[in-house]
Formats: C-alpha cells, structure tokens, sequence
C-alpha cells in the first residue's frame, strides 16, 4: 500500500498578540483534496521537527491545543519550517549536471521568508532570478545516510524559490552573496508527507505568464543521491531544507513583479517582489 499523503504547516493565528517571540504552531490536513472544504481545516499537532528548538509550538492557549480543529480562515502560513541550514545542489540539471560530480551550496537561514512575503532587491540593478525547486524537509537528525535508508530522514516535500542575484554570482565562486540576501529564500506553503516526487512537474508564473515547465525526473542527481552525499559529511538536522535543482525556465525579475513557483501535487509558492528600503 502506498503512504496516504498528508500536508504539516507552520501557521501563525491571526489573532496573535505582538510579541518579542512570535506564536507559530505546526498543523496537520489529511484531505485528499486541497481545495475542498476538509482541505481547509487543519489539526493542530506535536512538533513534528523533534529536538529542534527553533521548531516548536508555542505554549497552547484556547483555540490551539493538540488536535484542535482550526480553519485556514484563522491562520497565516509561514515558512513550513525553520531551518538551521539550507543547502542547493549545484549544475543538477540533466545528464550534464549527472556527469559531474555532486556539489552544494549554503544558504542563509536568514534568507527564509514565507508565502506571499516580498522578495526585496536592491538597487544595483542586477538581474535577479527566481528558480522553483523541489525542497526535502529533514525530519530527524541523520549522517552517512545510504540509498536504501534515506528516506528514513526525510519528513516531506515543499516548495522553495532559489532567488539567485546572476551578477553577484559571476563575482562570487561560493554564491554566498549571490543566494544569501535575506529574502532570498521563499518557501511554502507547507510540507507534502508520503508524495512520489519522482516525476512532478516544475515551473514558474511571472505576472501571470507561465513559463516553460520541467519535471523532477529532469534533475541529475535524485533525492536520496543527494541525502547520501550530504549526510557523508556532516548531520543534517530536523528542519533543515535541501534545495535538489531548477529544471525549467525563469525569467529576471523586477520590483512590482509577482513570482509563483508551482510544484505538482504540493501546490503554489507566492511572492511579491519589492525595492528593498
């Protein structure tokens, strides 16, 4: 039998009074649809991120204890998670990217924003692009990972826009101020639990144009190729995102814009984009 697929969200109650420490809870759907009126209700659950302490529930209140029902009406999405480390896999497209060796890059975990917050530029001028990727949400602390066991690690699948400054890449080999800035990491809306993400289609809506799309099937190196790479090196830990490669076409974006990264069976990914102040 096939795993039943789920989704898990970090939310935030609209109701929420200001605080130095935000309120965030991690709620659950079962729905086999998302659009349907079961898929607007959530549960609220346990942390699903065990030992990570930057992904806990804040202290029930009424409304929000374990198995709460709560609506989407009542809540905003965050981040699905809140990483320690982000890593994107580099020239992983197709068989080019097959026949060299695997490498990542660091991404700051203060580049991570959530659905619909901005993307904020700078004014150099440089052109910058959005890149819809697959993202492996870490569930649980993992290291020397094997093909057989990697997906023991993994919690599910989300979205995440690699925003990429080209210019700032050319002048920098380590891409830290290229893939860094903050905001330079969107991802949502939530996390997709039990998802075959062999062959999902890939692609990017720029002001409402969509452009051409790909499929997950087109990345040269698969999801547990690339956990046992990591893990061979270093303890990928609850929480962390692993970005796997953007297979299809992008376009420069501009303040005023609207970025939507779609990914098959996990949904959409919204971002405006702003001059940064």
């Amino acid at each position: 039998m096939p795993e039943a697929v789920y989704r898990i969200a970090r939310v935030r109650p609209k109701d929420s009074e200001p605080a130095a420490i935000a309120e965030q809870f991690f709620v659950r759907n079962d729905a086999a649809d998302f659009d349907s009126a079961e898929g607007r209700m959530w549960k609220v659950i346990a942390s699903p991120f065990a030992g990570s302490r930057s992904n806990q529930n804040s202290p029930a209140r009424p409304g929000w204890h374990i198995d709460d029902l709560v609506a989407e009406e009542q809540f905003d999405l965050l981040s699905p998670c809140n990483p320690t480390n982000i890593f994107g896999m580099a020239h992983n497209t197709g068989a080019p990217g097959r026949a060299l060796p695997p490498q990542a890059f660091h991404k700051a975990a203060s580049s991570v924003v959530g659905p619909l917050d901005a993307i904020k530029l700078d004014d150099s001028g440089a052109r910058v692009d959005p890149e819809a990727e697959l993202a492996i949400a870490i569930g649980r602390p993992a290291k020397n990972l094997t093909l057989e066991n990697a997906r023991e690690a993994v919690l599910g699948v989300t979205i995440g826009n690699d925003v990429t400054d080209r210019d700032a890449q050319k002048a920098d080999e380590l891409w830290i101020s290229a893939k860094g800035p903050d905001t330079f990491t969107p991802v949502g809306p939530w996390i997709v639990a039990g998802l075959d993400d062999s062959d999902l289609e890939v692609g990017i809506v720029h002001n409402g144009e969509a452009l051409a799309t790909s499929t997950t099937q087109n990345l040269g190196w698969g999801v547990e190729e690339i956990l046992v790479y990591l893990s061979g090196f270093m303890t990928l830990q609850p929480g962390d995102l692993v970005l796997t490669g953007f297979p299809a076409k992008s376009r420069p974006i501009a303040a005023g814009d609207d970025v939507i990264c779609k990914i098959q069976g996990i949904g959409e990914l919204k971002n405006p984009v702003v001059q940064a102040s």
